[in-house]
């Protein structure tokens, strides 16, 4: 039901919502706003260079243009690992693709490097194993829980496969917040295409458990988050564990909306996720 209401209504039509809807939906829609309130002005405006090409080592900033979907392109941070030799056919690296969250939307891509894998990429040994995709939700015009279109996504994780050194069976999603929401809600469009799934601080449909029943899947939450509620996590573990699944929880005793940082941060999750592999 929320979800119907939530994509005929702009941010602008905000003061309207707590006539429709309430609970859950209201505390999963907050986020929204508090997210995109929450940018801090030490992202923006960076000059971004497009022209340089995938380097070993380096985040490059790329763009994409894409065909047949609704938006013409996509920009995005591509990390190379350091041990990456363009052209080498011994050696395929797995991807992660991360997804942000709603405050870093927009145009300057510099913003996506605020949490995070594009954050802290270079600085973790554990993340020079992988391949690492950042795209940007450039689209504000949509409603916050459409600004991660799977098709889209989609398109930009082929494209890497076809053009790096990458490994198809070793395709890893996650995402914060937005991105949380936006990883369980690809991934049940595309449930084929990820060895693994790592929903941060997120939330999506019960009707989503029966594609997703069969995919490793670790769930993660802060259980005073104000702004998205643990329910709208647990609600899709349950979910998930009636359809005949058996994802994986960590609940973050006393801690709010930003349960990201420690997750990224601990070396197990890379470890869990290399275990993965379709």
């Amino acid at each position: 039901m929320f979800a119907t209401v939530l994509a005929t209504i702009t941010t602008s039509q905000t003061h309207l919502l707590p006539r429709l809807i309430s609970g859950v939906a209201w505390m999963t829609f907050s986020l929204a706003t508090w997210t995109l309130s929450g940018t801090s002005s030490a992202f923006a405006d960076e000059p971004i260079d497009f022209t340089q090409p995938p380097t070993a080592g380096q985040q490059v900033a790329q763009k994409l243009a894409l065909e047949n979907l609704p938006a013409k392109s996509i920009q995005y941070w591509l990390y190379l690992p350091p041990g990456y030799v363009a052209g080498e056919t011994s050696k395929k690296w797995p991807v992660i693709l991360f997804l942000h969250g709603a405050g870093e939307s927009g145009s300057d891509l510099a913003k996506v490097k605020k949490h995070g894998p594009a954050k802290l990429t270079g600085t973790r040994p554990e993340l020079d194993q992988f391949i690492v995709i950042s795209p940007q939700a450039t689209e504000t015009d949509r409603p916050i829980f459409d600004r991660w279109n799977a098709d889209e996504l989609n398109g930009l994780v082929e494209h890497v496969l076809r053009t790096t050194n990458s490994d198809p069976q070793r395709v890893y999603l996650t995402g914060l917040s937005m991105g949380g929401f936006g990883s369980w809600r690809m991934a049940a469009k595309y449930p084929t295409r990820f060895a693994a799934v790592v929903p941060v601080c997120g939330g999506g449909k019960a009707e989503y458990a029966a594609a997703l029943k069969s995919l490793p899947i670790w769930a993660f939450h802060g259980d005073a988050d104000k702004v998205v509620p643990l329910k709208a996590t647990t609600d899709m573990i349950d979910a998930i564990k009636a359809a005949g699944g058996d994802p994986k929880l960590t609940v973050y005793p006393g801690l709010a909306h930003d349960s990201w940082t420690i997750t990224y941060e601990n070396p197990e999750l890379y470890k869990w996720l290399l275990e993965h592999h379709r």
